[in-house]
């Protein structure tokens, strides 16, 4: 792929999003630098989701993506690694839209200004200079070192002449060296043997670029740690607090303002432009970070951590909350009835990590259960989780794959119990429950039974393909033996939006008729694309 363009940006984007979930927990365990308080990993996987969740949908010109997903991570930036990473991402797109061509037509492109792979190197160093200039003390062994090697590579590849391709391979490389080498550039990294975990974080974002330029999946593993050489890291004193606030106030009163916080506290971050300002600050004087926001301009959104809350436990006060994700409108109702709050989610809707943080604010619950009822909201549940128990909320996710396995764990829910002990029976009930389903084969696909067609009756058990027929009673009743052949004593249907009804009824018959040791219930899910979810406990 030689062209940077929307569809290129869109697949960056769910790239380094995923591999973001894949690597947090490892970027959270390096963190030590500036504050170790091990969310460098979800902060960037966060910041990363709100720029993604801010690329509108449908057709757009590369100007209007690449604005979207900047403004996106500069709203949604936490932590010192985020606000950072969204000076980077918000630089580089500025710095491509105003070196690319703004027309391309019949291939040919129109008023040509640089080359495709000059234009991103320029952009990386950009960038890079932008994000130094963001930070009122610049240290290297940081991310920032990293995002320089990364220009620094770049910028020798497209000189040299080299594709967009290898451009982006150079700067990658150059990246993984620099990261390398940050364990020796800073003593606290030194002495708890890590590497930096935003460096890391960066990284892991253009190994994704990597694989969407090259089409080969990169996948970038997370350097282990070393042995220690000194005191632990944490044993160093600090501010006690961090504080992030979007501001609004002029470019040019911001230069003095990022000064005046710097003599407040350390690791301060100021980023934007256009008005609109992302500040971020660790300090002990929580009100005077606020006032000098409030001095030249409007302070809101303000968030306030007490690093001592992220590292003590505090007992919680009563009250639990259950968070579920649901994918039909009768699945919504039957969580609720027993107590649960509902998000939406479901093929072709992924939940978010922001709904989900949304919705434990809105509980005002000390303990949060989420049940996240599909794998691929589990990474994002685990994020959610980390990212509240930086509140001092007390959060477990069970790891729910599938609808009918929520529906077993919230049928055991018991808030009277102590909430280690309702944790363990529920993850107890949903690991009982072996779960299925049956769907239409939407295309020509590979599977794991083999080679399916458009239109055929597909079985699933245990989230893989394990049947393909011609109709989908046969599949359902093939997905019930097989689910049934382990043992079981209910059975669970879960019938999807507009399914025939005589669908669920031929399966019952058959278990009747078939295994009379067996109960059968069946319940009005509401889903898509899945006429039935099945469960055996």
């Amino acid at each position: 792929m030689e062209e940077l363009t929307v569809e290129v940006l869109r697949a960056w984007a769910r790239t380094a999003l995923a591999e973001l979930a894949r690597a947090r927990t490892e970027i959270d365990e390096l963190n030590v630098y500036p504050v170790p308080d091990g969310d460098t990993g979800t902060n960037l996987y966060l910041t990363w989701e709100a720029a993604c969740d801010a690329l509108p949908k449908g057709e757009l010109t590369f100007t209007e993506a690449i604005q979207a997903f900047g403004r996106g991570a500069l709203l949604g930036a936490r932590g010192n690694s985020g606000v950072i990473t969204s000076q980077l991402i918000r630089a580089c797109g500025l710095r491509l839209d105003e070196n690319l061509p703004r027309n391309r037509e019949n291939g040919v492109l129109a008023d040509p200004r640089m080359s495709e792979p000059a234009a991103f190197a320029d952009a990386l160093k950009y960038a890079a200079d932008a994000a130094y200039g963001a930070v009122a003390q610049p240290v290297e062994g940081t991310m920032l070192t990293v995002a320089r090697a990364a220009a620094t590579g770049a910028m020798t590849a497209a000189n040299d002449g080299k594709t967009l391709a290898d451009v982006c391979l150079a700067a990658v490389a150059s990246a993984r060296q620099a990261l390398t080498k940050t364990t020796e550039q800073l003593d606290v990294l030194r002495r708890a043997g890590v590497v930096d975990a935003g460096g890391a974080g960066l990284v892991v974002i253009l190994g994704a670029m990597e694989s969407v330029l090259t089409g080969r999946h990169v996948r970038v593993d997370v350097p282990a740690r070393v042995e220690p050489q000194g005191e632990s890291a944490e044993s160093e004193d600090g501010p006690a607090y961090e504080v992030m606030y979007l501001l609004d106030a002029p470019d040019d009163k911001v230069g003095d303002f990022r000064q005046s916080l710097a003599a407040l506290g350390d690791s301060v971050v100021v980023v934007g432009g256009d008005g609109l300002w992302n500040v971020h600050v660790h300090t002990d004087d929580v009100g005077a970070a606020i006032e000098h926001g409030i001095d030249i301009g409007r302070p809101h959104r303000i968030r306030v951590t007490h690093f001592a809350d992220q590292t003590h436990h505090h007992e919680p006060a009563p009250g639990r909350a259950v968070i579920a994700v649901v994918a039909g409108d009768g699945l919504a109702d039957l969580y609720a009835e027993a107590g649960a709050r509902v998000i939406r989610g479901g093929p072709g809707r992924r939940c978010s990590t922001g709904e989900l943080l949304q919705a434990i604010e809105q509980s005002q619950a000390p303990e949060i259960v989420i049940l996240p009822n599909d794998q691929d909201s589990i990474a994002v549940a685990e994020a959610a989780a980390t990212a509240a128990r930086q509140d001092g909320i007390r959060v477990a996710v069970i790891p729910t794959r599938a609808q009918v396995q929520g529906l077993a764990a919230i049928a055991v829910h018991d808030p009277e119990r102590s909430f280690d002990d309702d944790v363990v029976h529920l993850s107890a009930a949903a690991g009982q429950t072996r779960h299925g389903a049956v769907t239409i084969a939407i295309k020509d696909a590979w599977t794991m039974a083999g080679r399916c067609r458009i239109g055929d009756a597909l079985g699933v058990v245990d989230g893989d393909f394990a049947l393909i027929t011609d109709d989908l009673e046969t599949a359902a009743v093939g997905v019930v033996d097989r689910l049934l052949g382990g043992g079981g004593e209910l059975l669970t249907i879960v019938t999807g939006r507009d399914a025939d009804p005589a669908l669920a009824e031929a399966v019952e018959r058959h278990v009747r008729r078939q295994r009379k040791d067996v109960d059968v219930v069946v319940y009005d899910g509401g889903q898509d694309r899945y006429p039935l979810l099945i469960g055996v406990e």
